[in-house]
């Protein structure tokens, strides 16, 4: 049986792992062909591998989305190999904790130029092509820091993710009479192996019990419930929707 993005082409950065890497292979399973984007090369080739075992197409490409020839390279070979690009996932993004007076101004540039500057890169890359084609998903990932967060040492990453919000918006008005819609979604925490290694064992059981306790069905989410719905996003099911930015954090309420 074929899935809800069957023939449908995708470009997913920050892919080589975590939320990305999950995105991809849930939309390889809906019948999407993919492409793996990435800055670094250590998982890509892996993923991709991942996709051609379920029987989709797929492309690894190595690209820094804050860097506008490589996001223009990236795009380029897309269109080369699979002649369109029906969804992007605007997935990549990081993250630099620190206290507002000792940030350093790199540190800042940083988290803004790779989770909003490569957004608007990539979208407006992307977006040329499914201009022509009238038609075309884009889904960008901002957070629960970017609707109101009370830690102050995100102050740099809630403004990017702040960002992507309005971005989404404004985008999606600018778009929408093209076919193409833009949408958010806004993750809380999500259970990744990125958590596990920048914390002990015991640091980490007690975030993850903190966080829970802060959401109203009592758990943090997994890497696969924002895929699913990144997968109906993409799909023709959401035909009616853009614009929209969705919370998905179990009912978070320490939101300011």
């Amino acid at each position: 049986m074929d899935g809800i993005l069957y023939g449908k082409t995708a470009i997913i950065t920050g892919a080589g792992r975590g939320i990305g890497k999950t995105i991809a292979l849930r939309f390889a399973r809906e019948g999407a062909d993919i492409v793996i984007c990435d800055i670094s090369t250590e998982n890509i080739d892996a993923v991709s591998k991942e996709v051609r075992e379920l029987g989709r197409a797929s492309l690894a490409v190595k690209a820094d989305v804050s860097n506008k020839q490589d996001v223009e390279d990236m795009i380029s070979a897309a269109i080369s190999k699979f002649k369109k690009v029906d969804i992007l996932v605007n997935n990549a993004g990081i993250i630099l904790r620190s206290p507002l007076l000792e940030m350093r101004e790199e540190d800042w540039d940083r988290v803004i130029d790779v989770n909003l500057k490569g957004a608007f890169l990539c979208t407006q890359a992307v977006a040329r092509h499914m201009v022509v084609q009238e038609s075309g998903r884009i889904i960008n990932m901002s957070s629960s820091a970017g609707l109101g967060t009370t830690d102050e040492l995100m102050t740099s990453y809630g403004a990017a993710k702040a960002g992507i919000i309005e971005f989404t918006k404004a985008s999606a008005r600018a778009l929408g009479r093209y076919g193409i819609s833009i949408t958010a979604i806004a993750p809380g925490t999500i259970l990744t192996e990125l958590e596990r290694i920048r914390m002990t064992p015991q640091e980490y059981e007690a975030f993850m019990a903190q966080r829970a306790s802060i959401t109203s069905l009592g758990r943090v989410g997994n890497p696969e419930d924002i895929a699913a719905l990144a997968a109906f996003l993409a799909s023709d099911e959401s035909s009616f929707i853009t614009g929209a930015v969705i919370p998905i954090d179990g009912g978070r309420f320490d939101k300011i």
